[in-house]
């Protein structure tokens, strides 16, 4: 959703901009084009392969600096200290990371299960799938992955593991394709419990809640928020962060005095989806969506 986004950031020449998922750089590259001399990039990454593309760009371009860490810290960073005038979180697993057996996040590619988005730092989907008990791998599974046989697979992986443990992303999504009913479903029957084994091991929901009060912090008045969410559960944390920062809250008639509402946010729109050229080109756009609101200037 490169044009949208660009469309959604309305980059000022002189600006400050920080993506705090910096990936490739696809989108950073975009915001650098249409930044003038004066203007700032500052980029962000947890994962050591995007800060090595993002560590060469800077060294060809003085306007861009990166730091290494979740965009849930972007608040800590001394240079958005003088503030920004956009954010972009474009959340999820990159491609690249999906692409490479070895990172572990895909069952369609066999590789060690490991789904860190930072390799040296936290426990691995293996260390935490050979420790959790059978409660608190269910709840993860239904509660991030919404997977409806979520106790009959963790009592599966709690099974397998006091035989062998669990190593490689084919030997669990092998599993849990063991344990579920057959069905006319055109997704794999692993696809929601390795989207709910990531999300946890990366704490993506917490960073995510975490990262939109950052950006908050740090935006200037008129300044664009723009986040791409990849599933109805960070859409849903996005959706009402910005709602709660743009609209007054629902009248309450037991209160005796209303509560007066200052809206920090202006909504740009509502949920855009990728378009039927992108879809072609990229199916992986196809659940997609960009949310865009505009700070506002504080009430005196």
């Amino acid at each position: 959703m490169f044009a949208e986004v660009m469309e959604g950031l309305a980059v000022k020449a002189d600006g400050t901009y920080l993506d705090g998922t910096f990936g490739r750089g696809g989108h950073a590259r975009g915001v650098l084009q249409r930044l003038g001399p004066g203007g700032r990039l500052l980029v962000m990454d947890k994962d050591p392969e995007a800060i090595a593309v993002a560590s060469a760009l800077a060294a060809a371009d003085a306007r861009v600096a990166w730091r290494r860490g979740s965009f849930a810290d972007l608040a800590t960073w001394p240079l958005a200290d003088a503030g920004l005038d956009g954010v972009l979180f474009d959340l999820g697993v990159s491609s690249p990371q999906l692409d490479v057996a070895e990172r572990g996040f895909s069952f369609g590619k066999d590789g060690p299960l490991d789904m860190r988005m930072d390799p040296d730092s936290g426990e691995s989907a293996a260390a935490w799938l050979a420790r959790a008990d059978e409660r608190e791998i269910a709840d993860v599974l239904w509660i991030h992955g919404e997977e409806r046989q979520s106790r009959r697979i963790a009592r599966a992986i709690v099974a397998q593991r006091g035989q062998a443990p669990l190593e490689r992303t084919a030997q669990l999504a092998a599993l849990i394709a063991s344990v579920m009913p057959r069905g006319d479903s055109k997704i794999h029957p692993a696809t929601r419990s390795f989207q709910a084994i990531r999300i946890h091991v990366n704490r993506e929901l917490a960073d995510l809640e975490l990262g939109l009060d950052a950006a908050m912090a740090r935006l200037k008045p008129g300044g664009r928020l723009a986040v791409i969410s990849f599933h109805s559960l960070e859409d849903r944390i996005v959706k009402q962060f910005m709602a709660r920062h743009a609209k007054a809250p629902p009248a309450n008639r037991r209160m005796p005095v209303e509560v007066a509402f200052t809206p920090a946010l202006r909504l740009l729109g509502g949920a855009q989806k990728a378009g039927d050229v992108e879809l072609s080109a990229n199916p992986r756009a196809r659940s997609a969506v960009l949310r865009v609101a505009e700070r506002l200037r504080e009430a005196a």
